[in-house]
């Protein structure tokens, strides 16, 4: 997975920032970028994208790996945040891609994009080893529940596949929509939703350690029990955020 030898170029690695801290100037210069589409714009009330880069704690220099990037919202916000001496890869499993060839088309038309030089699109088969500890952090929204929607894939160990590529000290931060409690994973074809435990415990498995949820994205009204297209809920979906982090580093 992931195998680019662009990506073994040494990097600035950054420490994280505090979880307290405001958003810094590279997020806030991200949201408020002219050039975001006016449709990303518009979701951002919902998506609250400057607390959730700063939760991630996205930085100047860093490399991003968008697993299932979608239409690109978050990957073009990583792209202004980590700036020209930083990275950001779209990835999506081989496979996902061979029965949706467009799945990347967002990334692959930020990376054509001067402004987005430092975007690269990219996909092979999820098990597939990548480099080691070149990622300073991998992200996922709203997509993780669909790892579990690829015929036979093992998730826990396409997670240690990220685990491997995450350096030292590095994120894996999972945004989700929220399933019942008691559901686990049954709920991810039906509802596109996944229970906050089952993905802690697939995670940690893996070996990342749990390092903090923000509940900016909560929504207590959400029965949970809707697929996350119903337009009764779409939108305005539970969701939880989980951060997990690889042992070691400074």
């Amino acid at each position: 997975m992931i195998r680019t030898a662009s990506l073994t170029v040494a990097l600035l690695l950054t420490a994280m920032p505090s979880l307290a801290a405001a958003p810094a100037p590279s997020i806030a210069a991200a949201v408020a970028d002219p050039g975001r589409p006016a449709a990303d714009r518009d979701r951002d009330p919902e998506r609250k994208p400057a607390e959730m880069l700063a939760f991630a704690g996205v930085k100047p220099g860093m490399v991003v790996v968008d697993i299932l990037p979608g239409g690109g919202y978050f990957t073009r916000l990583f792209s202004t945040a980590v700036g020209p001496t930083g990275k950001v890869i779209g990835y999506v499993p081989d496979e996902m891609y061979a029965g949706r060839p467009k799945s990347l088309d967002a990334v692959q038309a930020l990376a054509a994009d001067p402004a987005h030089k430092n975007v690269e699109a990219l996909h092979d088969p999820a098990l597939a080893p990548g480099p080691a500890n070149i990622a300073d952090l991998v992200w996922t929204s709203q997509n993780y529940h669909d790892l579990h929607n690829i015929a036979g894939l093992d998730v826990v160990a396409f997670n240690k596949v990220l685990y491997r590529i995450v350096r030292p000290g590095g994120v894996y931060v999972v945004l989700d929509h929220s399933a019942p409690a008691g559901s686990g994973v049954t709920d991810t074809n039906t509802l596109h939703r996944i229970e906050a435990a089952a993905v802690r415990k697939e995670v940690e498995a893996a070996g990342f350690k749990f390092d903090g949820e923000s509940k900016v994205l909560a929504n207590p009204a959400d029965p949970r029990t809707a697929k996350v297209f119903d337009p009764s809920i779409r939108g305005h979906t539970d969701q939880f955020i989980l951060r997990f982090r690889k042992p070691g580093g400074k």
